[in-house]
């Protein structure tokens, strides 16, 4: 399907479903319980599991088949937050020239990096990606004020200057001085209720248009895993020297893979700014970069559904373990003896709240250590496991038969 084998066609179809059924999977448990916490089935949530899902998805492109570690991949981010922006203050309220632009702005952002950072190769290029991303985030902040709004960010207004304020259905807004971006009519951040077979269905518009632009991002980074190009790049990871040896010139092809892997972090910005109109050049610091390499790693270096995984994974544990506070693990084990309970809060307390980035921390400590391919490897261990439980059934099963 789709130009896909078997694997990766099933491997798409597993993600479309998850994408698809996220809003019910994401809620399991019943609203006023006290697991009611672990849910996280909510539109803005769900964005931002898909957003940097693209984001982890691009970055993993580079990282993965190259092994070209880059710490500035928030550059690429924060420069299609801040093009989508401007599109929407000067074109039209419409997404999909944001979208459009903020990608193709990105990529153009990044030959230029690319060009001068692909000269160097380990520690080197990993240390220029990171200067230039912390250049840009210093200019975003105080020497480009007037086009990046500085410190306060840039936002779009009742009152800008719009072309085509018609454009594809724009033009609605939403209450106050900051209009809600939209796609044919429909507002990114409202949801919709559709009648389908007599079932009642409520969708979030911006959720699933995010999705779908994900799963384009993810079927396009399958047929760059599984192309010549793709092999090239795992040939370059494996002894760029040998193929400079042979002749053949490894930088075009370099430069190629980083402007295809800046280009998906400008469409994650593209998309950011599309659910919320605003953009902040805290989106270009190093740690925005950092947690990029902490998704794909988490997930799987190399792997194609990996960096997707990671992405869900540590935005989950942000939402859930940032939301508990001292009142809620009180009531949690308020069947402990005083004593007890106190001392139980104690422990746990520097582990939630602002204080999530630790427990973050041992999460990727664990998995570096007992899972070195991330999730995915996680999931494999599991399989082989049930396979192995299978065939020793089916043995004893002939066995006993004979």
């Amino acid at each position: 399907m789709f130009g896909l084998d078997k694997k990766d066609t099933g491997l798409l179809l597993i993600v479309a479903a998850l994408v698809a059924f996220a809003p019910i999977l994401l809620n399991p448990f019943p609203e006023g319980s006290a697991l009611a916490q672990f849910n996280a089935g909510y539109p803005d949530l769900m964005q931002r599991f898909v957003i940097f899902g693209i984001f982890a998805i691009g970055f993993n492109i580079l990282f993965g088949l190259t092994g070209y570690l880059s710490f500035g991949h928030a550059a690429f981010l924060g420069v299609g937050s801040y093009a989508g922006v401007w599109m929407l203050k000067l074109l039209t309220i419409n997404v999909i020239p944001a979208i459009i632009m903020s990608t193709v702005v990105a990529g153009l952002f990044s030959i230029l990096i690319g060009y001068i950072s692909l000269r160097r190769s380990g520690i080197y290029f990993s240390i220029l990606t990171l200067a230039f991303a912390q250049m840009s985030f210093a200019l975003a902040a105080s020497v480009l004020t007037p086009i990046t709004g500085g410190e306060t960010g840039l936002q779009t207004g009742l009152n800008d200057p719009r072309i085509f304020p018609e454009f594809l259905g724009g033009g609605a807004t939403s209450g106050g001085n900051i209009p809600a971006p939209e796609l044919f009519g429909l507002e990114m951040r409202a949801s919709y209720e559709l009648s389908v077979g007599g079932w009642l269905w409520t969708f979030n518009a911006g959720y699933y248009v995010c999705a779908i632009i994900m799963l384009v991002a993810f079927y396009i980074s399958i047929r760059i895993f599984r192309s010549p190009f793709g092999m090239m790049l795992r040939a370059i990871k494996s002894n760029q020297r040998r193929l400079n040896y042979t002749g053949l010139n490894t930088k075009p092809y370099m430069l190629a893979c980083f402007v295809i892997s800046g280009m998906y972090a400008g469409l994650a910005g593209g998309l950011m700014v599309s659910m919320d109109p605003l953009a902040g050049a805290e989106r270009m610091q190093w740690t925005a970069s950092g947690e990029v390499v902490l998704m794909t790693i988490l997930g799987g270096v190399g792997t194609l559904i990996g960096p997707v995984l990671g992405a869900g994974m540590i935005k989950y544990f942000e939402n859930i373990f940032s939301k508990i506070n001292d009142n809620l693990l009180h009531q949690w084990f308020a069947f402990m003896p005083d004593g007890m309970e106190d001392f139980v809060v104690a422990i746990i307390h520097p582990f939630i709240g602002k204080g999530w980035h630790l427990t973050l921390g041992l999460m990727f400590m664990l998995v570096v250590i007992f899972l070195p391919g991330g999730l995915v490897e996680g999931g494999q261990r599991l399989g082989s496991v049930f396979k192995r439980k299978k065939k020793a059934d089916s043995s004893i099963h002939s066995s006993t038969a004979n």
